[in-house]
C-alpha cells in the first residue's frame, strides 16, 4: 500500500512539474515582449523546485526498484521536453496505480 501512495504522488508531482514547464509558454513571451518580468521569475521559482522535487523523488523510487534504471531515465528526460511528463502520466504512471 505504501509504494501505491508513493507512485500516486510522483504522478501528482509528474502533471504539476508539467504545467510549471508550460507555464513559462505564457511568461517567456510576457518577459521578453512585454518587458514584465515579474510572472516568469515567480513562475521559475515554483518550477525549479517542483524539477528538483520531481528529480529526488525519481531518484528514490528508481532505487527502491519500482521500476529499472532505462525507465528512470526515460523519466528523466521526459521533464525536460514539453508535455514529456503528461506522456509518461499517459503511457506508464497511470496504470501502476
Amino acid at each position: 500500500m505504501l509504494d501505491r501512495i508513493r507512485i500516486q504522488e510522483f504522478r501528482i508531482l509528474a502533471l504539476i512539474e508539467g504545467v510549471s514547464y508550460i507555464s513559462f509558454g505564457i511568461t517567456m513571451p510576457l518577459k521578453y515582449y512585454y518587458g514584465i518580468g515579474e510572472p516568469n521569475y515567480v513562475v521559475g521559482m515554483i518550477h525549479g523546485i517542483v524539477f528538483l522535487l520531481y528529480c529526488l523523488s525519481l531518484l528514490v523510487l528508481t532505487l527502491k526498484k519500482e521500476w529499472n534504471w532505462p525507465t528512470g531515465i526515460l523519466f528523466f528526460i521526459a521533464s525536460l521536453i514539453p508535455f514529456g511528463t503528461f506522456y509518461i502520466d499517459y503511457k506508464y504512471l497511470r496504470n501502476k496505480v
